[in-house]
């Protein structure tokens, strides 16, 4: 299943897409979050909104059009973003980083979360934007200490497309933790929708692309990140509780700016586009601030 969070005369409303179209989940949940993905009847849910939509209008299709909605981001606030930095090998030998021998994990501000078509603000002093496009993962179930990583498929609501923007300057350059230059204003778009996890039988086994005005920076694939998702997920249980809701992003491939020859930073009016297979397609424009 797919749902989507989609703006609608000043709220934020829950849906689900069926066939392209989607239906209002406001009476069933306030919003996408981890104890809805938690729910055993999520099927059930679904199966009777769409038949009480049918029912209501009396047309089998009585859904609104995916294409037509100003979608936000496809899941509530969460409590913490974590994130994996230099989880790819392609990625970690392009910026001359040795190979990590744990993840290498930083927090970024919840508050960054946008949708997957809103503008991105470039900060006030900005050098550096950078963009990298990311898996991510939703919780849907506390995990605390799970004894492997097999264990972490239980907790696992779903997976999402994600763009973890980050400026390089603040980062690396201006002394400190990571999160400075990952927690900016707008930083991490995301959607348009999350799957439930039966959606991505393999984690492992999804292409990621992302370009820059049309031109190819990234296109990768998640087997090639150092440390799996569930290993991923075991691991941070060990430091931290995972909490339902709790977005975590996994990692990029090869091709960031951070990488490349002149380093072609993102300036006002650049135009990003990335996906994830299965995760659907975003589209961000970078707008600088006086």
């Amino acid at each position: 299943m797919r749902f989507v969070q989609y703006r609608d005369a000043g709220r934020v409303v829950p849906g689900v897409v069926v066939d392209g179209l989607v239906y209002e989940l406001s009476r069933a949940t306030a919003a996408i979050d981890g104890a809805f993905l938690a729910r055993d009847d999520l099927a059930g849910v679904v199966e009777r909104v769409v038949a009480d939509a049918a029912a209501w209008s009396g047309a089998p299709g009585a859904g609104r059009p995916l294409e037509g909605l100003e979608l936000a981001a496809p899941i509530a606030q969460p409590t913490k973003v974590v994130c994996v930095g230099l989880n790819f090998s392609d990625h970690a030998a392009e910026t001359g980083a040795a190979i990590p021998a744990e993840p290498v994990v930083f927090m970024k501000d919840p508050s960054t979360i946008v949708g997957p078509f809103d503008d991105v603000l470039i900060p006030r002093g900005s050098e550096k934007t950078d963009w990298e496009v990311e898996l991510g993962v939703v919780i849907s179930r506390e995990a605390r200490y799970l004894e492997s990583p097999a264990d972490a498929a239980g907790v696992i609501g779903g997976y999402v497309l994600s763009h973890d923007v980050s400026e390089r300057h603040f980062q690396l350059e201006r002394g400190g933790q990571w999160d400075k230059g990952k927690s900016c204003e707008t930083f991490n778009p995301l959607g348009p929708w999350v799957a439930t996890a039966d959606e991505v039988p393999d984690p492992q086994a999804l292409g990621m692309r992302l370009s820059v005005n049309g031109e190819t920076r990234q296109d990768g694939t998640s087997a090639n990140q150092i440390f799996g998702v569930h290993h991923v997920v075991w691991y941070l249980s060990q430091f931290m509780v995972l909490r339902p809701g709790d977005l975590i992003n996994t990692g990029t491939p090869a091709g960031v700016a951070l990488g490349l020859p002149g380093e072609p930073y993102l300036r006002d009016g650049d135009v990003v586009e990335l996906s994830i297979d299965g995760l659907g397609t975003a589209r961000q424009t970078f707008r600088g601030q006086a």
